[in-house]
Formats: structure tokens, C-alpha cells, sequence
């Protein structure tokens, strides 16, 4: 059984190793068809061995590719020179530190290949080397750029932030004035930063075509079939059957789409429950984004993360940074993915939704904290208590629990984009909905019946909990508990649902005290 690759992102080194590798050379040899491409992935999704591969693939390194898909078919007898930068190694605090880095790297490239330089400073540099190389060898250039974008983002909110951009603007139209000297450029990163040189290069952007949507991350068959001796293994260890491990690690790291047809596993995540033999929350919490959670709050906007997104291809285009938009960015950083893509017209229109349960219940349980200030430590044990305190029809206990968690609820937190005339309702209704997803809830927020449009639904195992809320700032609990379940009963919500065992949940807030009932349906 081989190795697994955890944090080797050399491609030379893995396969030398002879570690796990899963054979993307297919659409690899269909990109170098290109000529300057740009690809955006979440982080840790095997874009860094992305590059890599393609490195030692134009040096011409036929031994590390033998049994792959690529082997046959690629011209051995051509090698190309090689430059590959990558920012994460490349210090960019502010412009004269990205200068003065880049010009080392550039310096020590130079060296690496008996060149000399008359150049002084860093995009000067990177021009003489991509012409030297070609006229010492003979062969064009190829240029791999990884994490282009880690300089900016990293500088976003500070005084750096212009100069940074500036300093990249002209480090890339490098590029397009060395065109005669290249044979292919790979610009991979987390975002679709707006820099303006970018649209002068005429670059082939691959990030939502159907070609290379699996380029990153595992499928279900290269899952099965290269992690066959790990899915048995974790299985036995486990005590389960193949089919139900299958089933848990496909709902908790499978989902993440760019064409809306191939899902793929986020590989970090799937690597690291074979690794451990548990499930866990690992790529999630490699980069807890805080920012983002703030952002969410702040804005009222929740439910971007909550419901189905509808976005238009626009919404995917390059973005000033200093103006970011919530919904491609949270898509560009993997915590919403394309779930479906139709044509409306001449445009595509895309429907965006969280990928799988480890995303969906890490950002509910960040969020639900952010919301109720409750600490994120305890936030997943206190969950569960009332998630089988509703099972059970133990209101007392819930209703404690429910007033623990609410308790430091801000009274100031006013949603933007409120669908309520009450914002206070509007505020606990987000809250709710955070909080059943959290448990594992399938939730269906505002479900349209034949008689009306019930709160929620709640679906799991065989169950369906039936939910309508109710807030006043002055009426009696009491009262509104009463008036929640007379609605459910009235409109007959819970028909639809008499194939599984039905439990009705009115849920009430009275000011900041908050209250439930619990009925058995017993039809």
C-alpha cells in the first residue's frame, strides 16, 4: 500500500518516493494545447503539485511519469527551460521587500544557469532571464506562476496594498513583452484578482470550464480505485461496511463543483481521513476564515451560506480587492461551489451552494457563535444536547438550553438585507436556521405547501421536525408557543412528511426570552 502524499507537493519527490499519486496527466497533456492560462482553487486543493507536475514535465523528466496516462504521448525529445515562482516563498511584506526578494530568487535562477544579469531591478531581471534562457537553449520559455495572488491578499486593509498591486502590474506585462520567447504560462491562485496587466495577456481562464474540472481534487472513481486498500482499511478500523464509509466520506468531503456536473473530493480533507480514521473537520480548520465570518455578521447576509445562491457569470469575472463581493469570494475560497449551471439566454446563470458537511457545519457553527457570542468551544456539545432533547420532547431542557445560547444575543445586530418587517424576528430566524444546520438538519427554509409557507423543515434518519417561529416583542410566550402549533395544525404542514415520524417544534421569542413546545403528531 503507498504512502500517502500529505503536505508533498513536489511532484519529483512523490514520485520517486513512490507515494500515492492520482494520475492527472490526462487533462494535464489537454492544457499544454494552451498558451497563457489562469486557474483559481481553494486553498489546498493540489494546485501547488499542479505546477509542479508541469515542471518536471517540459524539463523532460520521463522517468517520473512512467505509467502514467501522459507517458506515450508526450514528445520526450523536447526540453524546455523552466522558470517557477512561487510567492509563498517570495517575502512581499511591502514593495521594496518584494523588489529586493524577487530579485534574489531571479539572481539565483541566473546563477543556476551561468547567466549574468545587467539589470538592477526585479521585472527588468525577470525579462533578461526568460530572453537568456531562450537564446542559451534554444527552446522557448516556460513560465509557471503559483499563488500569484498571495501578495495582494495578503496586503488587503494596509497602507501596502496599492503599491503591491503596483508592483505585480509591472512584474507581469513582463510577460506579454516577452511573447516570442515563450512556449506556455500557468498564473494558478485562490482568487480572480483584478490586476490590470491581466487583460492584455489575452489568458485562457479554465477556472469554470468543464475541461478541467477535475484537474484538482479526486472523483469518485479515482477515489475508489486508487484509495481501495485505505477505504478498507478505515473501514475495519471503523466497523463499518465500505458502502456506509463511502457514503459519510462522500457527504462530509465530496461536492465541489466548477461546471456543475464533475464533483470532486477536497483532496486535503480526504487524505487526512485515511491518515486518521476519523472524520473531522481538517481543511476547514488548516484556515478558519475569520474575516469572513465578521463579514457575514456584519452584513446580515448569513444567508448566502445558508440558501442556494443564484449568480450570474459576471459575478465570477476579476474583482478589485478592496471592493471584494461576498458571493465570489466565499465561491473563489471553497465555501460555496457551483451546484448547477443552465443557460438563460445567451449567459449561464449559476446556482451556488455550500459543498458537503464539513464546510456546512463548520461555518454554522462559526457563525451561530458569531451571532450569539456563545463560545465556539462548547457551541458543538451544547448542539447535540438539544438536538436529542427534541428527539426526546424535553422542552425544559431545550428551552434552557435555547435561552444559554441567545443569551448574548446584541440587540444592535440589524440585518442589511431583511426580508421581515421585523428585523428582531428577521435576526432570530437567521440565528435558528444557523443552528439546525449545525445539528445536520437537511433544513428547507420557508418550504411553499399547497396551503400556505411553513417556517422550516427539518429532515433526518426517518424523522421530520415541522418548525414554525414566532417573535413579539410584548406578547406572553405562552401565547405564541400556542399560536405556533395551531398554525402547523392548520395548514396541515406536516402531511407531505407521513412516511416518517413527525415532530411538530413551535419555537418563540418574546423580546430575549425565547421558549419551544414539542408535539408527537401520533397520526
Amino acid at each position: 500500500m503507498k504512502n500517502l502524499p500529505i503536505g508533498v507537493q513536489s511532484f519529483e519527490k512523490l514520485r520517486s518516493e513512490g507515494l500515492l499519486y492520482v494520475d492527472k496527466t490526462k487533462e494535464i497533456l489537454q492544457l499544454t494545447s494552451s498558451y497563457i492560462v489562469f486557474l483559481s482553487r481553494p486553498r489546498r486543493f493540489g494546485k501547488s503539485l499542479l505546477v509542479s507536475t508541469l515542471g518536471e514535465l517540459y524539463k523532460g523528466n520521463k522517468s517520473l511519469f512512467e505509467g502514467l496516462y501522459i507517458y506515450d504521448k508526450w514528445d520526450w525529445t523536447q526540453q524546455y527551460p523552466v522558470i517557477r515562482i512561487d510567492w509563498t516563498c517570495i517575502m512581499h511584506g511591502n514593495k521594496e521587500e518584494m523588489e529586493r526578494s524577487m530579485f534574489t530568487f531571479l539572481q539565483q535562477e541566473a546563477n543556476f544557469h551561468e547567466l549574468t544579469f545587467i539589470s538592477e531591478y526585479a521585472s527588468d531581471c525577470f525579462s533578461e532571464l526568460i530572453k537568456l534562457l531562450h537564446r542559451k537553449t534554444g527552446k522557448k520559455v516556460v513560465v509557471l506562476i503559483d499563488e500569484y495572488d498571495k501578495p495582494i491578499l495578503d496586503a488587503i486593509g494596509t497602507t501596502e496594498a496599492a503599491d503591491i498591486r503596483a508592483f505585480l502590474q509591472g512584474f507581469y506585462v513582463v510577460l506579454k513583452g516577452n511573447d516570442e520567447h515563450l512556449k506556455f504560462v500557468l498564473l494558478t491562485g485562490v482568487t480572480n484578482v483584478k490586476v490590470s496587466v491581466f487583460s492584455v495577456l489575452n489568458m485562457n481562464d479554465i477556472t469554470l470550464s468543464d475541461k478541467y474540472a477535475s484537474i484538482c481534487g479526486y472523483t469518485q472513481e479515482e477515489l475508489e480505485g486508487d484509495f481501495s486498500e485505505y477505504i478498507d482499511e478505515a473501514a475495519s478500523h471503523l466497523e463499518i461496511t465500505r458502502e456506509d464509509l463511502l457514503y459519510y466520506i462522500r457527504r462530509w468531503y465530496d461536492g465541489y463543483t466548477w461546471d456543475g456536473k464533475t464533483s470532486v473530493y477536497n483532496p486535503f480533507a480526504t487524505l487526512m481521513v485515511f491518515k486518521h480514521k476519523k472524520f473531522s473537520n481538517y481543511w476547514f480548520e488548516t484556515g478558519t476564515p475569520t474575516f469572513l465570518i465578521n463579514r457575514l455578521k456584519e452584513h446580515g447576509r448569513a444567508k448566502t451560506v445558508l440558501e442556494p445562491v443564484i449568480a450570474a457569470s459576471s459575478a465570477f469575472d476579476s474583482y478589485d480587492p478592496e471592493a471584494l463581493d461576498d458571493v465570489p469570494l466565499l465561491f473563489q475560497t471553497g465555501y460555496l461551489t457551483v451546484k448547477n449551471k443552465k443557460r438563460v439566454g445567451i449567459s449561464s446563470q449559476y446556482t451556488l451552494e455550500v459543498p458537503n458537511m464539513e464546510v456546512k457545519e463548520s461555518l454554522m457553527r462559526h457563525l451561530l457563535s458569531a451571532y450569539t457570542n456563545y463560545p465556539l468551544s462548547t457551541m458543538s456539545v451544547l448542539g447535540q444536547e438539544m438536538l436529542q432533547q427534541i428527539l426526546a420532547f424535553d422542552e425544559d431542557g431545550f428551552t434552557n438550553n435555547m435561552r444559554r445560547m441567545l443569551a448574548g444575543v446584541s440587540y444592535t445586530l440589524q440585518p442589511e438585507d431583511n426580508m421581515y418587517e421585523n428585523t428582531n424576528e428577521a435576526r432570530y430566524h437567521i440565528i435558528f436556521q444557523l443552528w439546525m444546520t449545525m445539528l445536520g438538519f437537511d433544513i428547507q427554509s420557508e418550504k411553499i405547501t399547497n396551503r400556505g409557507r411553513m417556517d422550516a423543515v427539518l429532515l433526518q434518519d426517518g424523522v421530520a421536525v415541522v418548525v414554525e417561529l414566532k417573535y413579539h416583542a410584548k406578547k406572553k410566550l405562552k401565547t405564541l408557543l400556542k399560536q405556533a402549533i395551531a398554525q402547523i395544525y392548520d395548514k396541515r404542514y406536516y402531511e407531505q412528511f407521513l412516511d416518517r415520524k413527525i415532530i411538530l417544534l413551535g419555537i418563540a421569542f418574546s423580546g430575549k426570552d425565547a421558549g419551544c413546545r414539542l408535539v408527537n403528531v401520533g397520526i
